[in-house]
């Protein structure tokens, strides 16, 4: 039995271990397999961020099957998923790292979000609204739209604006605040509609 693991487009897996392994092992064998930082990206099983690292995969529900998301890092691989190390990777080029920067980071995500995630997550909502059936679609629907808002929402979480940079830092709390209400409409239009 294995437990399957998506970053991105990537996808892989691996053997189920015991379920007292720590979290922290399973951490280790995503970094190994995708070249990131092991304290680079966050873990997601079941739509709740794995913080601890101590504690066994048991305590997040983790069986065989799983699926266990990685966010956290737009980096592509640094190198092909593999087993097995393969030769050291090459440095990237350091970009300077600006107030502005980080603000245009901070817009792009938030005009992903209402160019597509926003537009669609109310048409969702409308559909909910229409008192048709709830299907098996929407239920999908409903998952998927809610991890991708939960996605941005923890690469907004991975930008650190300086402490002194204050535009950086109100673009952030500004873009936060809209992708959450988003999601929280999205979750309640979806428990009423459920209950």
């Amino acid at each position: 039995m294995s437990v399957q693991v998506r970053w991105g487009k990537e996808s892989f897996t691996f053997e189920y271990p015991a379920p007292e392994t720590p979290l922290e092992a399973v951490r280790y064998f995503v970094a190994e397999r995708t070249g990131l930082e092991h304290n680079s990206f966050k873990l997601i099983h079941a739509g709740a961020i794995m913080k601890d690292n101590s504690a066994p995969i048991s305590a997040y529900r983790i069986t065989p099957k799983s699926t266990i998301h990685v966010v956290g890092s737009n980096d592509p691989p640094l190198r092909a998923p593999s087993s097995a190390p393969t030769s050291k990777p090459t440095a990237k080029p350091s970009v300077a790292c600006t107030e502005q920067s980080i603000v245009e980071q901070i817009k792009s995500e938030l005009a992903a979000v209402r160019q597509s995630l926003g537009p669609e997550a109310t048409r969702f909502i409308e559909q909910l609204s229409s008192g048709d059936p709830i299907t098996e679609q929407m239920s999908k629907d409903h998952r998927r739209l809610g991890e991708l808002l939960l996605q941005t929402l923890l690469r907004l979480d991975a930008i650190n604006p300086d402490g002194e940079w204050e535009d950086a830092r109100r673009e952030r709390k500004t873009a936060v605040k809209e992708v959450q209400a988003i999601l929280d409409n999205l979750d309640t239009e979806w428990a009423n509609r459920k209950s």
